[in-house]
């Protein structure tokens, strides 16, 4: 149903840093980015796969509240591996990796707060 979202983030160079680095053991990577100049109002950057960009940070004032935003991942060993990888990039524990039953039986979900506060989360709805 969503095509793609985004967040506004106070440095957009630390956020682009952060997201690329915590990202990546998803399969998401830095596949656009622009500058004020093209846009006409603000740098942006956008992440994704499959040469498709779905989400996006751009230069602003972080969302207030700040937001939350779950990335699918293909297995419970990506979302592991997002956790630590954005923990390493400077982001804050925000739920260890782990199921959430009261969900449903198998999400399996890990959260960070981005360097604004945004809880982005990973998470896998597949058995084990």
């Amino acid at each position: 149903m969503i095509d793609h979202t985004g967040v506004a983030v106070r440095d957009f160079t630390a956020s682009r840093a952060f997201y690329t680095q915590a990202l990546a053991p998803l399969g998401y990577g830095l596949l656009a980015e622009f500058t004020a100049a093209v846009t006409g109002h603000t740098d942006v950057a956008g992440f994704g796969e499959h040469g498709k960009p779905g989400f996006w940070i751009s230069r602003g004032t972080p969302n207030q509240p700040p937001v939350h935003v779950a990335i699918r991942a293909g297995s419970r060993a990506m979302v592991d591996a997002f956790h630590q990888a954005a923990l390493a990039a400077g982001g804050r524990d925000n739920g260890a990796p782990g199921l959430r039953p009261h969900y449903h039986p198998h999400y399996y979900g890990a959260f960070v707060l981005d360097p604004d506060g945004h809880n982005i989360e990973a998470v896998c709805h597949e058995a084990p």
